[in-house]
């Protein structure tokens, strides 16, 4: 004989299954027909699910209805990854515009910016506070490209390097694996962002060039034409390639030694508020080495951007060979930690949101199946 529960909705919704979902369905149905039971000796008028789901404004699931999880190294994760990376770069290096702005400034005209707190009271004297959003849009628009590119292709080259290592020489070499694997992302990363790059640093260091993208554009163009966006990819790769393969192999390894060391319980066992506590402190502590290993071809992007028809030479021996590993290195520290912490922070955020797990803290035998 049928139950009175199933009676009551179709029987695409119910199962014979034990699944939890199922056995809160049968709670909530049997709860309901005892009720009805015990108020009136007959049983009631039998109304429509329809009826029924409309009068108690709720929607019933079918406990068969498979989970909504993004499957590892699918293309939905790899979207996710991307999506993630967009958000993680062009968010925080548009954050920090006034940082770079007066970072730029400092390298270009050392003589007259001497100081982070002196580069800061020209800029608030010359231009007022909306000047120190100048070449936001670029920087938004170009490190979000970049970001897109550079963590989509990392988790992808990075499972494609350890599927052909196999688990053995991917466990024994895994710091190869993050080298590798975010070298051949920032590669493909640098050609998206090299043109927004150069239109930022020519809008930032040159008062009265342009207002910003729209109009800095065109002009970068007319004057330079199409080859000169791409005049600096050289020095950026230069720039980008050490600094992108010291952030994500300082971190994965920064990431395993804390939840070796500093945490008791395994990863799987902690928080996801304590995760991501991980992976912004071990962003920040990445981005100071990053920004010390890039720092001398961060001040020649700056240099070759900012002056038309110059050259890789022109810039060491106006800068020197000690001023570009010393010039603006401060203030870079504190914006590259801040900027490395805050994309970690974001990008594993973000992961978390969609259901995927944070970065790093896996055990190096797995690393090619689950990250």
């Amino acid at each position: 004989m049928e139950s009175p529960k199933n009676s009551l909705i179709p029987s695409f919704l119910y199962s014979s299954s034990s699944s939890p979902r199922s056995f809160l369905l049968d709670q909530v149905l049997n709860s309901n027909s005892n009720a009805a039971f015990e108020k009136s000796p007959s049983p009631a008028p039998r109304s429509s699910p329809t009826s029924m789901i409309s009068r108690k404004n709720f929607l019933i699931a079918s406990p068969t209805e498979p989970g909504k999880g993004i499957e590892m190294y699918s293309p939905a994760f790899y979207a996710a990854c991307t999506f993630g990376g967009i958000l993680s770069c062009g968010l925080t290096h548009m954050t920090v515009t006034p940082l770079d702005l007066v970072k730029c400034n400092m390298q270009i005209d050392p003589a007259k910016y001497k100081s982070i707190s002196s580069g800061f009271g020209i800029l608030l004297k010359e231009q007022g506070v909306k000047g120190f959003f100048r070449g936001w849009v670029p920087t938004l628009l170009g490190y979000s490209a970049q970001g897109a590119c550079k963590f989509g292709f990392y988790e992808y080259f990075k499972k494609t390097y350890s599927d052909l290592a196999g688990p053995e020489y991917t466990a024994k070499y895994k710091t190869l694996i993050y080298l590798a694997g975010s070298a051949s992302a920032e590669i493909i990363a640098d050609i998206a962002l090299c043109p927004f790059e150069a239109v930022k640093v020519r809008v930032q260091t040159q008062p009265g060039f342009a207002r910003g993208m729209s109009d800095g554009f065109p002009k970068f163009i007319k004057s330079e034409g199409y080859g000169g966006l791409y005049k600096g990819l050289a020095p950026l790769w230069g720039r980008q390639i050490p600094y992108t393969m010291m952030k994500f192999a300082s971190f994965e390894t920064i990431v395993e030694m804390i939840y070796k060391y500093a945490i008791p319980n395994p990863k799987s066992e902690c928080s996801k508020g304590l995760q991501l506590g991980v992976s912004f402190a071990g962003g920040y502590v990445a981005g100071v080495f990053c920004a010390i290993v890039s720092h001398p071809a961060d001040n020649l992007v700056s240099f070759l951007n900012n002056a038309k028809g110059a050259t890789v030479g022109d810039a060491v021996k106006k800068i020197g060979m000690v001023g570009l590993f010393t010039r603006g290195l401060p203030l870079r520290i504190v914006m590259i930690g801040t900027l490395t912490g805050a994309q970690w922070g974001l990008y594993d955020a973000f992961k978390v949101f969609v259901g995927l797990p944070t970065t790093g803290g896996v055990a190096p035998s797995s690393c090619h199946r689950s990250y």
